[in-house]
């Protein structure tokens, strides 16, 4: 079906743009309005489940309730969790298969190259945001006084070398078992082995990496084989139909269950909200210690994600931006609640394709990708933090540091499990390459729970913004070759018409041929007359 935007948005070509117009003047308010409800019921629900979340949190607050009473009280938020989470594995796998199998390996190629660069450009950029905001609100400037002890905070300590958090990098990029990298990914572990003795009798020890697993999904693994495993089920040809349409059952099986769960979100962000405002201890001690980097931090993702994306995606699509996140309104507020890009995708997908029009293949070939190497938002606020501790501990950086930071931010973001909490652990790998402590780790983890919703907002709002690039772009090259084909036709046909002509006047000017021919058809005997 033929497809018009209206708004920025897709609209099947069966209904024309006048029409859409026009209804709404023809129809009374109140059939207008319950339109618009029927439509947006599940934004509005949405929205209005953080809003009461809010409220019921501070009411539940007063209570007093006991550590089991909170769990029991979390219980309905921990559920959509957990039904979000279930629906990750089948949804990543399934919709990279068919996705990478459904494109041509040179759109595959293609496409794949305007992803990584987005992505790299992207959060190069939102690094760069994140120091510039550091050393300009400077965060961390006379608050040396400001200790663990003070705020009653758990120490957290990272004794992992910065070489070995790359090289786990690649080494989950390549699992070793793929059904246990669906539930545990690989990790470095250290062991102190006996190294001799030294000259006074005293016996010496080394440091020595050892391989462990640590539980969590290795999506980073599981992405990559599902991507080289859609493009060879392609190279098979006729073989590989069968499977391709297994997967393809798969995922629109998968995505109707997603469909499903949508409607329980609102009543379960309603609860994840309301808990974490329980679960708060003295949250106006912390925002007035760190209330500078919570600020620097908020300030980076609303820059990033209000100004500095809608541009690029203006830039490169000449559509606006605020129409196509405007359909988006539903995945951003569970980003906002759960916060983690993993379990937002489902829902991404679901508007994206449905409220956007972006292509299926497109969509479910790159929102997984992005939920997993995208992260712009967490490149925010770790150079932020890096920054603000390096000012904590009255450390002057130099140029050198900062550009370690620019570029370990930017590459440790495409590890960062896309979990709550998940970008604490990619700090401590900056601190370690710029040769600052981890032990004020636990400052940033404090205040996480705030920072961290806006800064998966901005993470699942790049990956969005790039499928609608992406998308542009593919609809562009379809164009191209449409016009390409539509002019080899034409000029087909001009070749079967002047090649008609010609037998035509052949035909009119030898009427000896057509005599001899009409002869050899119908009348064997009339040859031996005419020889």
């Amino acid at each position: 079906m033929e497809k018009s935007e209206i708004n920025g948005h897709a609209v099947s070509g069966s209904v024309s743009a006048e029409q859409m117009v026009e209804k709404p003047s023809e129809r009374s308010p109140r059939a207008r309005l319950m339109e618009f409800l029927r439509r947006n019921l599940l934004v509005i629900l949405t929205v209005s489940g953080v809003l009461v979340g809010v409220g019921l949190g501070m009411v539940v607050r007063g209570m007093e309730l006991t550590k089991a009473q909170m769990s029991y009280f979390a219980f309905p938020g921990e559920m959509l969790l957990r039904m979000l989470k279930m629906i990750i594995l089948p949804l990543v796998v399934c919709s990279l298969v068919s996705g990478a199998a459904s494109l041509d390996t040179r759109s595959l190629g293609k496409l794949g190259g305007i992803a990584v660069a987005y992505f790299l450009v992207t959060t190069l950029i939102a690094s760069g945001i994140g120091v510039a905001l550091a050393f300009i609100i400077k965060p961390g400037e006379g608050a040396g006084a400001l200790n663990t002890n003070h705020l009653s905070l758990e120490s957290v300590s990272s004794n992992k070398e910065t070489a070995d958090s790359f090289l786990d990098l690649a080494r989950n990029l390549f699992p070793a078992n793929l059904v246990a990298a669906a539930f545990r990914s690989y990790a470095t572990d250290y062991k102190m082995v006996p190294a001799g003795n030294s000259s006074n009798g005293t016996l010496l020890y080394q440091k020595v990496p050892v391989g462990s697993e640590t539980d969590g999904m290795n999506i980073l693994g599981l992405v990559l084989f599902a991507m080289v495993f859609g493009v060879a089920l392609r190279k098979l040809g006729e073989e590989g139909e069968e499977l391709i349409r297994f997967f393809n059952a798969f995922n629109e099986a998968t995505m109707v269950l997603v469909s499903w769960i949508m409607w329980y979100i609102p009543f379960g962000i309603m609860f994840l909200v309301g808990s974490k405002i329980v679960e708060m201890e003295d949250v106006v001690l912390l925002v007035t210690s760190l209330g500078k980097y919570i600020f620097a931090s908020i300030l980076g993702h609303v820059i990033h994600g209000g100004i500095v994306l809608p541009l690029i995606y203006f830039a490169l699509t000449r559509k606006n931006p605020y129409s196509f996140l405007s359909g988006l309104i539903t995945p951003f507020t569970t980003a906002f609640a759960t916060c983690s890009s993993s379990a937002t995708l489902p829902s991404m997908i679901k508007c994206v394709e449905e409220n956007n029009g972006v292509d299926k293949r497109i969509s479910r070939f790159i929102l997984p990708i992005g939920a997993t190497v995208n992260m712009d938002g967490a490149a925010i606020f770790q150079c932020i933090a890096a920054v603000f501790i390096a000012q904590l501990n009255n450390s002057e950086l130099n140029a050198g540091q900062i550009f370690t930071i620019l570029v370990t931010a930017t590459a440790s973001s495409v590890g960062a499990a896309g979990i709550p909490a998940g970008g604490i652990i990619t700090i401590a790998i900056i601190l370690e390459a710029i040769g600052l402590p981890t032990n004020d780790l636990s400052l940033m983890l404090a205040v996480d729970w705030i920072v961290d919703r806006t800064t998966t907002v901005v993470n699942v709002e790049g990956d969005a913004l790039g499928a609608g690039i992406l998308h542009h772009f593919n609809q562009q090259e379809m164009k191209r070759q449409q016009e390409l084909h539509h002019q080899r036709d034409e000029e087909l046909a001009e070749v079967r018409v002047e090649a008609v002509a010609n037998v035509q006047a052949e035909e009119e000017t030898s009427p000896l041929v057509t005599h001899q021919t009409k002869a050899v058809e119908g009348m064997p005997e009339a040859i031996e007359s005419v020889l």
